[in-house]
């Protein structure tokens, strides 16, 4: 078993062909080599704009190819409950904006010849306990009537024509969301933004950022960068002088185990549609076939952060209950276990905007594959002027009271979590 991200290691590292940046100039640094940075710098540099990406690892390393490889649309929350709190005219304006971001991914992928098996297969969403499935009912019938036609209801007696498992009380589904190889996506996105003229830098923290009076001097190792126009990108790094973003941001742990290949017939019983599928729990599971017919089965498994013990621990977890979900599945052999950290808001919707004249796009909080290529994208003409096309304008973004980075209350978070699923 390896333990390492599935998508990197089976996919084109990025070979950067950017010079040394000593005394260099650019029209925009971007700080962060994942999705939302490489989305980001093709757009600019397909608008003319000199471009530099600071990379403090390399392309995809981090979030951006350790998740699940879905572009599902909708919300992570219960769209009902969400609607009533905000208002069904923003709810639904956000949910456009998801739905705008898998179209995006789409594009992207065909204009930039980008092979990573995208194929919308749709999501679904799995009524963990009896009552889960009432709610998905009253949001779905939201949804049909005021901004998703095609969503469906799926009833216990009908779900084995989607999945071969007695575990599950119905469920939702999201005909628009996809799946695709994300490491061979990212690393796709750099490749073509490179192409494109921009200059992305691996293994280039950003260690310092002064503001002078026609923009800013960005430092990193390799020398120093003066630019009119920052863009964080960068997620829930916890490197550079970025505290206030650290302070907005809660970085989660998830994980994710992947099997051996797995004959054809067995996953035609086991999932047979091939959707994306999620459930409903706070400790959520979700699972899929990668393109090479191996099941991926991921999850929260534990609130803790991602490092070599834990991504050990966690894999266990995962087996388990993948074991629950499908018994046929629990003696085959695990190829992969890895972790990752989801950038997480405290109400796990996105943020964007700009502050002290740096512009910035994060916090996707588990829906980053396709909202962080749409921001990427948007945030190129955001930063030219159009600031009304940012979906999350009108949202403040205090900070989380008693964060400053580093999550020491994820045990508790987590301990009310497993209380709540136990309860609910």
């Amino acid at each position: 078993m390896l333990f390492s991200s599935y998508w990197l290691d089976t996919s084109e590292p990025f070979v950067s062909s950017s010079p040394d940046v000593r005394g260099g100039s650019c029209d925009v640094v971007v700080v962060g080599g994942g999705i939302t940075g490489s989305a980001a710098a093709l757009a600019l540099a397909k608008k003319g704009a000199r471009v530099m990406v600071c990379e403090a690892g390399t392309v995809g390393q981090a979030a951006s190819g350790r998740n699940g490889g879905m572009c599902n649309n909708g919300f992570a929350q219960d769209y009902a409950s969400l609607s009533q709190h905000i208002g069904t005219e923003l709810a639904n304006r956000l949910y456009l904006a998801f739905d705008a971001g898998v179209d995006t991914v789409e594009r992207l992928v065909r204009e930039e010849s980008i092979d990573c098996d995208f194929v919308r297969r749709g999501k679904l969403k799995l009524a963990a306990k009896p009552e889960h499935y009432d709610k998905l009912a009253r949001s779905q019938a939201l949804l049909a009537a005021s901004v998703d036609p095609d969503t469906r209801l799926v009833t216990k007696a009908e779900l084995r024509d989607e999945i071969g498992s007695d575990r599950y009380h119905g469920g939702l589904i999201f005909e628009k969301s996809a799946g695709m190889h994300v490491g061979r996506y990212v690393r796709g996105l750099a490749k073509a933004a490179q192409a494109r003229g921009a200059h992305i830098l691996e293994r280039t923290p950003v260690l310092g950022l002064q503001r002078q009076s026609r923009g800013y001097v960005v430092r990193t190792p390799r020398g120093e960068i003066r630019t009119p126009q920052v863009l964080l990108a960068s997620g829930i790094s916890q490197v550079g002088p970025f505290g206030w973003i650290r302070r907005r941001i809660v970085p989660v742990g998830a994980f994710i185990i992947v099997t051996e290949p797995l004959p054809q017939e067995l996953l035609d019983r086991l999932l047979p549609t091939r959707r994306m599928a999620t459930d409903t729990k706070n400790f959520v599971n979700f699972f899929r076939v990668t393109p090479d017919n191996r099941m991926l089965f991921g999850g929260r498994a534990r609130f803790a952060t991602s490092n070599p013990r834990s991504d050990e621990k966690s894999g266990m977890i995962l087996r388990r209950q993948m074991a629950a979900v499908f018994p046929e599945l629990a003696s085959v052999r695990i190829d992969y276990c890895w972790g990752g950290m989801v950038d997480m808001t405290a109400n796990r919707l996105p943020r964007a905007g700009e502050r002290d004249g740096v512009y910035y796009s994060m916090g996707y909080s588990g829906h980053g594959t396709h909202m962080a290529t749409l921001m990427g994208t948007l945030m190129a003409e955001i930063m030219d002027g159009r600031a009304d096309l940012n979906p999350w304008k009108d949202f403040d973004w205090p900070a989380i009271p008693g964060h400053f980075g580093k999550p020491w209350f994820l045990p508790f978070v987590g301990a009310w979590y497993r209380l709540k699923d136990a309860l609910q």
